[in-house]
This record gives structure tokens, sequence and C-alpha cells, in this order.
């Protein structure tokens, strides 16, 4: 994509609206714009973001046997009665009435509509398990909606919910997506450390968030610093493993929020527990019978029996991760995208837009590099180097190519590595291969 043709509002200044580093460089980068308190349009570099993160997060629910559908935002409210949940779930529920006078609702989460979906449509224990998912917008009318996209009251969610006729298969099913979402963040980057949780009003008795280091956490937490070790890419182990034993393993090191942090009793030596700030990126629950139960979705059994399956259910942020991601990785140029999520692979600059042949030889890279499959930004406009390397820093793709009169005479491009900010000269070719050959 040339940046000269490309929908790219960059700011030069920090909004004032902005309290956190997220927040600022999403506006600055040009990524989304706020229509109402809590409500944004994303933008073509956001929603670049946003539907790479989509990308892993459904490729890992895929391989964990889960299936997609996609179910509406607005829900009939009679179901919420139906659960008990219409009246108990508070002022953060959107309620509507539409012009037939029926209560309806803007859903902020899914178990009652897929509850209904199940019992409807599926009879009998031969049908089980199932794990079914949808990447959905949520609407939660949060009273004080802040930090961008981190607390708004609309946002991208994976939600994804599990039948089984019993509590063992209830467990494998909550334990493949343990590692589902472990492998997920891995892919992003990202050190996602899971600590046990209260269910809030989602329901259940046992639960894991999935918390991520960042100094502008919005939590305390506490863990065994050998977290920052692990590796779950590394680890021989797949979905159709029997996974308690790996879910025990990584359960066994000490992770803890404030509120469960015992620091009287906590299991690890002072040197090596860390406290630090946290971000939570997504939530797994072990429902039980709890909505099953309530709206009668049961299935025959083997002998004839009527059973009522136990369920969990499993949620990510997708929309809060790209600010989470931010939160993570950024210095005081801007962000730095992990590549799994970068909105484009390369930054192609032309130092010299005026110039005939830097422009022969970044036009002709710009071919070579999408010919190569290397998804590349390309900035030809006529800008200063500085304004060039501003931008580029600041949205924070993770290989800059620099064309230049002096590196053209001496036949070579500049590479810079955004994360680690080393430069290289090297030819074009040695370049395209250098990008062919990052992880």
């Amino acid at each position: 994509m040339r940046l000269s043709h490309y929908f790219l509002p960059l700011l030069r200044e920090n909004p004032a609206e902005a309290q956190i580093v997220s927040h600022r460089l999403m506006l600055r980068a040009g990524m989304v714009r706020q229509s109402s308190a809590g409500i944004y349009s994303w933008l073509p570099l956001g929603l670049r973001v946003l539907r790479k993160i989509e990308g892993i997060v459904r490729a890992e629910q895929d391989a964990a046997g889960a299936q997609e559908l996609l179910m509406p935002t607005v829900q009939p409210a009679e179901l919420w009665r139906e659960s008990g949940r219409y009246d108990d779930y508070g002022e953060e529920m959107l309620r509507i009435v539409d012009r037939h006078q029926r209560d309806m609702l803007y859903g902020p989460t899914n178990e009652e509509l897929i509850t209904d979906i199940f019992r409807h449509n599926i009879k009998t224990y031969r049908d089980l398990p199932k794990n079914l998912y949808h990447i959905q917008w949520k609407f939660r009318d949060e009273v004080r909606p802040r930090f961008g996209v981190m607390r708004g009251r609309e946002f991208l969610m994976k939600d994804a919910y599990s039948f089984d006729l019993d509590l063992a298969g209830a467990r494998r099913s909550y334990n493949k997506m343990f590692l589902a979402y472990l492998r997920t963040f891995a892919r992003m980057g990202l050190k996602a450390i899971p600590m046990r949780a209260d269910t809030g009003p989602i329901g259940g008795d046992l639960s894991h968030e999935f918390i991520i280091l960042a100094d502008t956490g919005e939590s305390q937490v506490y863990c065994d610093s050998a977290w920052l070790e692990t590796d779950v890419l590394s680890t021989d182990v797949t979905y159709e493993d029997d996974l308690e034993p790996f879910f025990r393993r990584w359960t066994s090191l000490y992770a803890a929020t404030e509120e469960k942090h015992d620091a009287a009793n906590c299991p690890v030596p002072a040197e090596r527990l860390l406290a630090a700030r946290g971000i939570e990126v997504g939530q797994i629950f072990f429902l039980g019978n709890k909505y099953s139960a309530a709206m009668n979705a049961t299935v025959v059994g083997p002998a004839g029996e009527k059973i009522v399956p136990e369920m969990g259910c499993y949620g990510i942020g997708v929309s809060r991760l790209v600010g989470a991601i931010i939160e993570a990785s950024n210095d005081d140029a801007g962000i730095i995208w992990p590549a799994g999520v970068a909105p484009f692979e390369a930054g192609l600059i032309n130092l010299r837009a005026g110039d005939a042949a830097c422009v022969d030889a970044a036009d002709s890279l710009y071919a070579t590099m999408n010919n190569a499959g290397i998804d590349t930004l390309y900035d030809d406009r006529a800008e200063s180097a500085g304004t060039k390397f501003a931008g580029m820093d600041l949205i924070g793709l993770p290989w800059q190519v620099v064309v230049g009169p002096r590196g053209l005479q001496k036949g070579v491009v500049e590479v810079k590595n955004r994360g680690t900010g080393q430069r290289e000269e090297m030819t074009a070719e040695a370049a395209i291969n250098r990008l062919k050959a990052a992880p």
C-alpha cells in the first residue's frame, strides 16, 4: 500500500483526552477515532491489527475443536429472564424496547442465547461434546468508559461455550481452552499468566484470568518470576492429549491477583516473587449446569435418561488486546508491534520523493517486496526524512527499509529492526531475504 493513497490520519501531539499510553498512541497512529464515550470507529490501520488478532484467535479455537457460528448483537430479554439474569445484571446492560413493545437488549455476553440454540437443536448424548464460539461486538454501558479501547462500552469479543455430558468431559473442555489461550497470547508476542479468578456475574465455580504484565496495568498482580521463563509454544503437547497433567503443571507456578494474594502465606520466597501491574486479556469459566438447568437444556442419555449438560464459557477481549499489546510493547517513539499482529510486515521509505533515481529504486523494491509476499506500507510522500522516520516509528511496523541517494551510490539500502533499533546496510536482495526469513 502506498502511503500517499492510504487513509492514515497521524497526529503530531498527544490528545488531551488520552490518559494512558495505548489510547494516546492509537489516536496518534490513526488507528481509531471516538464517535461517543467509549465507542470507536476503527480506521484502516487499526482494523488491520484487529483482523490479525482475530485470525490468531480463530486459528487456535479451530485447532482446539471449537466450531464458529455468529450470534446477533441484539437479544430477546425473555431468555435472560428465563436464566434469572435480566434484573441481576445491572445498569451495564443496554435495554431496548422495539416497535412492537418487546423487551430486547444489546448483548453483553451470550450464555442465554447459545443455551437456547443448544436446547432446540441438540437432543442426544451422541451429539456431545460441543464447543461453539463466535467473534462479535458486545456492549456494556460502563458508567465511566475510559482508557480508549481498554475499557470501552462497545468492544469486540471472542466468546466460546462448551457442552459436555459430565464433569470429566467438562474438565477436558476447560483444559483445551486453557491451552488454547496460552498459545493464542504467545502467538501475539505476549506472556499471559493464568491466575485463579472470581466468577462474578457469569457464575460457576472455577475460573482463570489471563494476565499480561505491563507497567500501566490496571491491577496489581504477584507471580513466581519463573513464569518469565516459560514458553508454551515449545511444549510438546496437542489438543488431543490428556491435558490434566499440563494444566496442573502450568498452574503449579504461583500467580495471583491482589484480591487473591495472601502475603502472609505466599509459597514463593521473597527473592523470587514478582510484584507487577497486569492487564486482563481473557478469562475462562467452568459454569456447571447454571444455565442448562435454568433453561431446561437437556439431552437423552445412553439409557434413555435425561441429562443436564455441564457448560463452560471462554472469553477473549479481541479489541481490548489491541490496547493491551501496545501497553506491553512501546517506547518513546511509538508502538512496537510483535510480528504476528503488525498491520504491515515492513515500511518502505523513499527519502527523496523528488529524486528520479530514488523513486525508480524505491518503486522497483516495492514491487519486489510485494511479489515476495511481504506486506509493505510504502512511504512515497513528498515529506521530509524526519517526518517519514517519525511516522514509521510511531506506527511501529517490525521492519523499515530505507532507500536514499547516499545508499544508492553504494548499492545498498538501510534495514532497521523496530524492536531492537538495530540498523544495517545491505543490498536490496539481501533485505528481501532478511524480511522473508524473519519470524
